[in-house]
């Protein structure tokens, strides 16, 4: 049998599975090179941490690793059901809370390497986490997309830390009742760009989906973001703020320093404003985080489903 040591959290209702023992040697190298390993040769990690029957399609892995510097905090690798993540913003917040759980920071500044690059973040007296993110930009404005069953749809297309597609256009309301209906329009969205032949300024794939609307709770905007694999973010999304962070200053619609305050589908909130950069922002996002268990998860040779259930 094999162990895996996790502290389990939640961000504004997000939940992140940090491993802090157990989990398999990828030897030295950039993150970046390390993840591409993790894919490679241990995939089957992945899904027996994230997939049933011992997980949930909705959580998002954050496996610890050595850092390339030293001097950093630590290293981490995200993951999801779908594969993945250059960077993970609601997990950074759970991670800093989760090594705050286990007694190894405290309040102030920490470093974590991830493979999209290093951020800098800052667990606050009163348990609130900012974090630093990536530099953050928009790389097209008012893109048209043909979406079979709801037309033609305008929206633009950023990096923050992961690539999105952000609109202010739906079908329907941006509130909670409307999950359903929003995650399959957000689903067509994702088929439309696949089918347009449209990703990232890099050649990557646009793999989240933010569709934004107005709040009646104070809040700047509420959004629902469809992540990989389907699953929309209970969080008002780290990487998402980022995104819509660069796409407002492209617009000229947010000035450096001033803040936006982004409620989430289940009304949680995140802060964020930026520093300007000459390619896009440098955002710094406010939020959350609760340890919600301690464990250790056992993988038995003997049981069919060690690896997690195929989708």
């Amino acid at each position: 049998m094999q162990r895996v040591r996790v502290i389990d959290s939640h961000t504004e209702g997000e939940p992140t599975r940090m491993v802090v023992a157990g989990g398999p040697d990828l030897g030295a190298g950039s993150l970046a090179s390390r993840r591409d390993r993790f894919a490679q040769e241990f995939d089957w990690f992945r899904r027996a941490l994230i997939d049933e029957p011992r997980g949930s399609e909705v959580a998002v892995g954050a496996l610890e690793v050595p850092p390339v510097d030293p001097t950093s905090t630590t290293g981490v690798i995200y993951f999801n059901n779908a594969g993945y993540l250059g960077m993970c913003g609601h997990g950074t917040i759970g991670v800093v809370v989760s090594l705050a759980h286990l007694g190894r920071v405290g309040p102030g500044d920490h470093v974590i390497e991830t493979p999209v690059g290093t951020v800098s973040a800052t667990l606050r007296p009163d348990g609130a986490v900012s974090f630093r993110n990536v530099e953050s930009r928009c790389s097209r404005q008012g893109v048209t997309l043909d979406v079979p069953g709801y037309g033609a749809v305008v929206g633009d297309i950023a990096w923050g830390g992961n690539w999105f597609f952000l609109t202010e256009q739906s079908p329907v309301a941006v509130v909670r009742q409307n999950i359903p209906a929003l995650s399959t329009y957000t689903t067509a969205i994702q088929r439309a760009l696949e089918a347009a032949g449209l990703g990232g300024s890099d050649g990557g794939r646009i793999d989240h989906i933010e569709v934004s609307g107005p709040s009646d709770s104070g809040a700047d905007s509420r959004n629902f973001v469809r992540c990989p694999g389907g699953m929309y973010d209970r969080s008002p999304c780290g990487t998402g703020t980022s995104a819509k962070l660069a796409v407002l200053h492209a617009r000229g619609q947010l000035a450096p320093g001033r803040r936006w305050r982004q409620e989430s589908i289940l009304g949680g909130v995140f802060e964020g404003s930026f520093e300007a950069t000459s390619a896009g922002v440098l955002p710094t996002i406010v939020g959350r985080a609760y340890v919600t268990a301690e464990a250790d998860l056992v993988l038995d040779d003997r049981d069919p489903f060690r690896n997690g259930i195929p989708a």
